[in-house]
């Protein structure tokens, strides 16, 4: 009986992440956030330079800074010098300073956008929606990649923040 059962010898099996970086992504570093700065300044890109510059100053993991609203950092219709948020992972409240450059950006998108308190800061496709952790990603991806950089490597994707080296 035990001869009728044709056990065929199993392939190689290729694990999905072979040859991909796992765990800990290293930060990016003063000259790459920089560039991408200085690209986004460059292309005129006002929703994404305030975002990569609040990720950046904040330091907020990517679902906590795409749930960041209008009255968190800018009450009064201007960004403020301290702004504070809620994270969803842990339940603490945050509080960080933002820079002059990542307030002027923030306001020059506030105005650009005519966002109203209450808003998402960064909304997303469906209206009354803030922005998903995987858009978020993939505009991570496509700066770094504008830069030379490899996303694989070096972005932070998920929940993940913006370290700064």
């Amino acid at each position: 009986m035990h001869d009728s059962l044709n056990l065929i010898p199993s392939a190689k099996r290729v694990p999905w992440n072979k040859g991909k970086v796992t765990g800990a992504k290293p930060p990016l570093r003063p000259k790459h956030v920089w560039a991408i700065r200085t690209k986004l300044q460059i292309d005129h890109l006002t929703r994404d330079l305030a975002l990569f510059n609040l990720a950046i100053d904040s330091k907020l993991r990517g679902c906590d800074l795409v749930a960041v609203r209008i009255d968190d950092v800018a009450r009064n219709g201007y960004a403020i010098d301290r702004a504070g948020v809620r994270q969803k992972k842990t339940g603490r409240p945050v509080r960080f300073e933002l820079t002059e450059p990542t307030r002027q950006a923030i306001d020059d998108y506030i105005k650009l956008e005519d966002k109203k308190p209450g808003e998402f800061l960064f909304t997303g496709r469906r209206p009354g929606q803030g922005m998903t952790t995987r858009h978020y990603a993939r505009l991570l991806s496509e700066w770094l990649t504008s830069i030379g950089l490899d996303p694989i490597y070096t972005a932070p994707i998920r929940c993940g923040g913006l370290r700064l080296h």
